[in-house]
């Protein structure tokens, strides 16, 4: 019953928008075939209404997998509420999205920005877009949810190195429910700074209206407003984390990654020319660029699925054990390590972190003109070989250094000495760890070189084409990288909810498994 209602709600939502795309665009054609304008767009808007409703039948109607999968979602209470509180959240999170901070002139800061080309302009779309905040309006939620990201890693690494942290570690839950609420602390004050350097900025120039320039009040209020905002972000991540479904940070990050697509697709429609003549002419994108964006999209999707899914696979083998007549154990299974231990988040960081030489060059240049400091400038743009080299760099250090903090192969040693099991030819205990740690280290080199290729080489070939930065970004490029990561480790999660309640799910058999009842 749910799912019938389910698909008469969709049905009906997703065929009133794809029957007004058409009726609009067929409208248009018809003016074009006149000789009122092109017929290109009316053209892919049409076929985009039709794919869209082809879509819709064969997920929904059709007896195709993807059906059947939804069905056995719609069957299980317990997951279909936990996807209802997720999505319910997440729509809590973007009506935050556009609160914005009082007295703030938000037209003086979108013109102040100076367009998203500019190393302003970039540094905070890549700000927003790895944060899941909005500091291009300064908005309750401008600072994203990196604060709390920033304190989880400094208090991961500070339970290696400070024994008082690393016996809470141990302590089981009462210790980690500990070290949450220290992190929750170290958020708060990281909040506080950023926040007051923030609104120092925006209260310095014109950004406030006249009737409150050099008020106190509006200079408090935003930062209360921005640490308030990135403390009800954190809430939110935890509550998916503890009452719905999937990693509720990254959800977060996703869902401000998604929602600017269509905005990165409209000004591509709108910069598009597809005439040979007049591709490139006053920042028109040709059809060249449209093969490498689709190239692009094909290639970052592909690898991140192959990236996410690699694993090295070491063989386990449990000791026999006699007991009376009988022999236990001795079985053979494997130890599965990901090859991309660390996911996104080294790219989310090293992105977040090649935001600040960008803008510290570009200020020092346009207040100290020197070959120097021009130099410098130059060096530091978007997709330029210094900024890519830097930028590689970058993402091999935070992947190391992830794998560093997340991977014990010390602890993982332990656990399969005290189980009984071992690695075929290794000793158990040093040599085992020292043997799981050198097979880390060189499968964390190869995930680190191939995230470093799905990142940089579509921003280069982009910057090369004078592809603009917001559909570069999000159509070719990391925040791409980022909502198929994502996705997958949601597919995932409710892949094994399905299966764990006898049903198939997304990536395996699209039904119910045999001998279920």
């Amino acid at each position: 019953m749910p799912f019938r209602y389910f698909r008469y709600v969709t049905g009906a939502l997703i065929g009133v928008g794809a029957i007004w795309l058409i009726a609009d665009s067929a409208m248009e054609l018809s003016r074009a075939l006149s000789g009122a304008g092109s017929a290109v767009f009316p053209a892919i808007k049409i076929v985009a209404g039709l794919m869209l409703l082809g879509a819709y039948y064969y997920a929904v109607w059709a007896g195709s997998p993807i059906k059947r999968a939804i069905e056995n979602i719609f069957a299980i209470p317990e997951l279909l509420r936990k996807l209802a509180f997720t999505l319910g959240l997440l729509c809590i999170y973007r009506i935050g999205f556009h609160v914005p901070l009082p007295g703030l002139n938000q037209e003086q800061i979108t013109k102040w920005m100076g367009g998203a080309e500019g190393p302003v302009g970039q540094a905070v779309q890549i700000a927003s877009m790895f944060t899941g905040g909005n500091l291009g309006r300064s908005t309750l939620f401008g600072l994203g949810i990196m604060p709390y990201i920033s304190a989880s890693i400094i208090f991961q690494l500070l339970t290696t190195v400070v024994p008082a942290l690393e016996r809470l570690q141990k302590e089981g839950p009462a210790g980690y429910k500990k070290i949450q609420e220290y992190t929750r602390y170290a958020t708060v004050l990281l909040c506080v700074v950023q926040a007051a350097f923030w609104m120092r900025m925006m209260t310095g120039g014109d950004m406030v209206y006249l009737d409150y320039r050099g008020s106190v009040m509006i200079f408090l209020a935003g930062v209360i407003g921005m640490t308030a905002g990135t403390m009800f972000l954190m809430w939110l991540g935890e509550q998916i984390d503890e009452y719905g479904i999937g990693n509720g940070v990254s959800l977060l990050i996703m869902a401000g990654i998604v929602a600017r697509l269509p905005g990165a697709i409209r000004e591509l429609v709108a910069t598009t020319d597809l005439s040979l003549t007049g591709a490139g002419k006053g920042g028109a994108i040709g059809p060249i660029e449209i093969v490498f964006l689709v190239g692009a999209f094909v290639f970052v999707v592909a690898g991140t699925i192959l990236i996410t899914q690699a694993q090295r696979r070491i063989p386990i083998q449990q000791a026999k054990h006699t007991r009376g007549r009988r022999v236990y154990g001795g079985l053979r299974h494997y130890m599965p390590l990901r090859v991309n231990h660390g996911g996104v988040m080294p790219l989310i960081f090293a992105s977040s972190l090649m935001i600040f030489p960008s803008l510290l060059f570009n200020w020092i240049a346009n207040n100290w003109s020197h070959d120097v400091t021009r130099t410098l400038k130059s060096a530091f743009e978007y997709g330029t070989y210094t900024y890519s080299v830097v930028m590689v760099a970058m993402i091999f250090f935070f992947a190391y250094f992830w794998t560093t903090v997340q991977f014990r192969p010390k602890e993982m040693a332990e656990q399969l000495r005290d189980s009984g099991s071992f690695i075929p030819g290794l000793r158990p205990g040093k040599r085992t760890a020292d043997y799981l740690e050198r097979v880390m280290e060189r499968i964390t080199y190869c995930g680190a070189a191939f995230l470093s290729v799905i990142a940089v080489i579509p921003m280069v070939v982009a910057s090369a084409l004078n592809i603009p930065f917001r559909i570069a970004s999000f159509l070719g490029g990391t925040g791409l990288l980022i909502v198929v990561s994502v996705t997958l480790d949601l597919v995932q999660r409710i892949e094994s909810n399905l299966v764990m309640r006898n049903y198939g799910g997304f990536l395996g058999g699209s039904t119910r498994i045999k001998g279920s009842r």
